[in-house]
């Protein structure tokens, strides 16, 4: 029996999803100029040309990945997507970035290595900025609303801030005071100016 357009969508995702967990896994344990497509689509069990149905440069790739890891952060801010963040938003939204950086360890060590080298920090600087600057314009907004003095400088303080444990975490997870951090971002935040 032939198989449905739904079936071939299902098909061409799980490759391309294949094809980025191999690239993911590479990038982050051998580095990114280091890495060739002859590499990943080995890794990916699949042919070089078959690799380029899905992505026409290791760029696309890069950027794909990026787009996916950072998604998954932000699909769990602002829940209800009305550019308004409640403090129950902000609370889930903390808990919820350690989860995934926990879960996606391999992502965020390969993201905090990428901003350390010029040339692939520019790759994806356009992206990362057009994922980013919505969560900061609403975090400026929640700043704002707790009678912050400076709720833009705030809003980029806190993004600084996130970036920073996110780095901390990374490196030493078992050291780190995760449950305390996570409440005394909470506390702070949540408190009224």
């Amino acid at each position: 029996m032939p198989r449905t357009s739904e079936q071939y969508k299902e098909i061409r995702s799980e490759k391309k999803h294949k094809i980025m967990d191999a690239a993911l896994e590479l990038f982050a344990s051998e580095g990114y100029h280091v890495t060739s497509i002859s590499k990943i689509a080995d890794k990916a069990h699949m042919s070089k040309g078959l690799l380029y149905n899905y992505f026409q440069s290791k760029e696309e790739l890069l950027l794909e990945i990026v787009d996916e890891g950072f998604r998954e952060l932000i699909n769990n801010f602002d829940l209800n997507n009305d550019n308004i963040l409640t403090d129950d938003e902000f609370d889930y939204f903390i808990n919820s970035m350690f989860e995934i950086i926990d879960t996606k360890r391999t992502f965020w060590k390969l993201y905090f290595s990428l901003l350390l080298q010029p040339s692939i920090a520019k790759i994806i600087e356009s992206k990362v900025m057009t994922l980013y600057q919505p969560m900061i314009d609403i975090m400026e907004k929640y700043f704002a609303k707790k009678k912050y003095k400076n709720p833009r400088i705030e809003a980029l303080m806190f993004g600084s801030m996130l970036d920073g444990i996110g780095l901390n975490y990374i490196m030493n997870p078992t050291l780190y005071p995760v449950e305390e951090v996570k409440s005394y971002l909470i506390e702070k935040y949540k408190t009224i100016k």
